[in-house]
């Protein structure tokens, strides 16, 4: 290497290095910590001790965790398929060439930029069970006792899994660019052969964006087991919306179960990769790439 492409080499350095640097100490090292953490008992305030797999050993008998568990699956058992197929369905109204198309879309999307703590103080008004609009509106058309939505362990889980659906511009967004690449020759060959709008959409349209409905469940499945802030800031009755990352939450900061927390956090690590592993084996033939 001669002297010119050294002094290359370390400028090129010296330009990723702010990037080197905030990786290194913002992502290596806590990865790192964590693993070392997990099989420590450490309270944060004193040095950690080595414990070997006992926090793991711990979260066999420990009935709240196996809760928290629980509760993510069902919420996302609820809230993705739900969110999914109203980001599609949204996306495939919003795709029609009809006046002031623009402002509906704009109109869709905002809501996703809205912080996720205002959005759920907002909803947190929207479902009191004795004061909120949305009690208000069902007794105003004749349902006399509406769900506490919230206050109730049934409705807690649904009622986060409506408020998830405020959000989903983004993944409409993402709807909305693959069906511009939908082929139209398919298209106006289905519509000559025949084929209705619902036949179209099955055997076209669909086809043909199953590699973003593929990309979405993956985003959604992750984003879904680390479901956090909504539920932290409007709560559940009974435990019914402790998910699994409200749990971590709980170990690492109020009770200072660091360790116990950091095992926590590579178990939610394998649970992610397990469930997105079963979801591209299961999807592996039904996702259809063009030259496929």
């Amino acid at each position: 290497m001669t002297s010119g492409d050294r002094k290359r080499t370390w400028i090129g350095l010296a330009f990723v290095s702010p990037w080197l640097i905030g990786f290194a100490a913002f992502t290596l090292y806590p990865v790192c910590a964590s693993i070392y953490f997990s099989f420590c008992d450490y309270d944060v305030l004193s040095p950690p001790v080595w414990v070997g797999t006992l926090n793991y050993q711990d979260m066999v008998t420990d009935s709240v965790f196996w809760q928290s568990v629980w509760n993510t699956l069902l919420f996302n058992l609820m809230a993705l398929p739900v969110g999914l197929v109203s980001a599609l369905a949204l996306a495939l109204l919003l795709n029609q060439p009809v006046r002031l198309r623009g402002i509906f879309r704009a109109i869709y999307y905002l809501p996703s930029l809205v912080p996720a703590v205002a959005s759920a103080m907002v909803w947190l008004w929207i479902l009191n069970g004795r004061l909120g609009l949305l009690n208000q509106a069902l007794v105003a058309i004749g349902i006399s006792h509406p769900p506490q939505w919230l206050g109730d362990p049934a409705w807690a889980k649904p009622s986060l899994a409506l408020v998830s659906l405020w959000g989903c511009g983004n993944t409409v967004v993402i709807y909305l660019a693959a069906l511009q690449g939908v082929p139209r020759s398919l298209l106006e060959a289905a519509m000559i052969d025949g084929a209705s709008a619902w036949k179209r959409l099955l055997n076209v349209t669909l086809p043909a964006i199953s590699p973003v409905i593929y990309f979405n469940l993956l985003i959604g499945i992750i984003g879904g087991l680390q479901v956090f802030t909504t539920a932290f800031v409007m709560g559940g009755a009974e435990r019914s919306t402790l998910f699994y990352a409200i749990y971590i939450y709980q170990n690492a900061f109020e009770y200072r179960h660091m360790g116990y927390a950091s095992a926590m956090a590579w178990i939610l690590c394998l649970m992610i990769l397990a469930l997105t592993w079963m979801a591209s084996r299961l999807s592996r033939s039904r996702v259809h790439y063009q030259g496929d």
